[in-house]
């Protein structure tokens, strides 16, 4: 066995690594989503101005999370990031309810390129501590989520904040991943 087979045989023996796209409009809380996830202190988050990347190891995988900004003037270059994504993370603001209509129209725009063909898609219903939050599932139906074809999602109730919700969504990543893995 050569130099070059073990080193193959090596490197398949780590983690599968993941590209996950995180976005959402500005506040809707993916930073904190972001921290989280790696474990880091979330009680002082301001706005992401560009992007944030971590790797989080879970079991099995590797996550290369790549957060970016939500703003208005910042959503265009959203697309500079598609290339060799194997997963979108959309967040949504469950309290924001006059920004519904906005983020559904993003949310459609990214699902309709084609560099994000067929990538499987968690959406976080985020910020469902707070009294006025809207349900997971209304906010399914009112983003016509039923509707998208070809295409794996899930909608995940969550509070980034409090850290509900979250590790049932990334489990839904790895097992989606996973599943991913054995079919090719």
């Amino acid at each position: 066995m050569g130099l070059l087979s073990i080193l193959r045989k090596l490197r398949s023996d780590h983690h599968k690594e993941l590209r996950i796209l995180l976005l959402g409009l500005d506040n809707a809380g993916k930073t904190t989503i972001l921290k989280s996830l790696a474990s880091e202190k979330i009680d002082q988050i301001t706005p992401t101005q560009g992007f944030n990347v971590k790797c989080v190891n879970t079991p099995g995988f590797k996550l290369n999370v790549w957060d970016i900004g939500g703003q208005r003037r910042i959503r265009p270059y959203w697309r500079n990031y598609f290339e060799n994504t194997d997963l979108l993370i959309y967040v949504i603001d469950s309290t924001d309810q006059k920004r519904f209509e906005e983020t559904g129209v993003e949310l459609r725009e990214l699902l309709e390129d084609e560099k994000l063909s067929g990538v499987p898609l968690l959406i976080f219903a985020n910020k469902q501590d707070l009294f006025n939050a809207a349900k997971a599932s209304d906010i399914a139906n009112l983003l016509k989520l039923h509707t998208l074809n070809g295409r794996t999602w899930q909608i995940q109730a969550c509070s980034a904040l409090k850290g509900e919700g979250v590790q049932d969504g990334i489990e839904w990543v790895m097992k989606t991943a996973g599943a991913k893995a054995k079919k090719k």
